[in-house]
């Protein structure tokens, strides 16, 4: 009998869970399952730029199973965009770590998705197309 797996820390929840192909029915196409955790290796490995033994300390597990994570994620990222598939996240053994605390001033948080609200990079315009051309 396999041991029960240990749950591994997440900073936050993507803000979107499906991504798919445009001007394709969610229902024609094949899903490739992301779980939470490889989500959160990914964000911390590519998008924070964190080694893996930083990354795997901030999740809670061993360097060697946060190669195996980022492994599996990156290959069922690939395996969506060259494949023309649904990605879609979620599931996986996590727990949510406590925000941190950063004196007086609670922290901001990320906004809304792009693309949803308000444009998170401020002075910019939502509409391509507008404003100064580029030589």
């Amino acid at each position: 009998m396999p041991r029960p797996q240990n749950f591994r820390r997440i900073g936050g929840v993507p803000c979107c869970r499906v991504y798919k192909p445009q001007g394709v029915p969610r229902s024609a196409l094949q899903q490739v399952i992301l779980t939470e955790d490889e989500w959160e290796a990914v964000r911390l490995a590519d998008g924070e730029g964190l080694y893996q033994e930083q990354a795997a300390e901030r999740m809670n597990i061993s360097r060697q199973t946060f190669g195996r994570i980022i492994d599996s994620a990156r290959k069922k990222i690939a395996d969506a965009l060259t494949g023309g598939k649904a990605l879609v996240i979620e599931g996986g053994a996590v727990e949510m770590t406590p925000p941190p605390t950063y004196g007086p001033m609670p922290p901001m948080g990320r906004g809304p998705c792009p693309g949803q609200g308000a444009d998170p990079r401020p002075g910019r315009h939502r509409r391509r197309g507008r404003g100064r051309q580029m030589p």
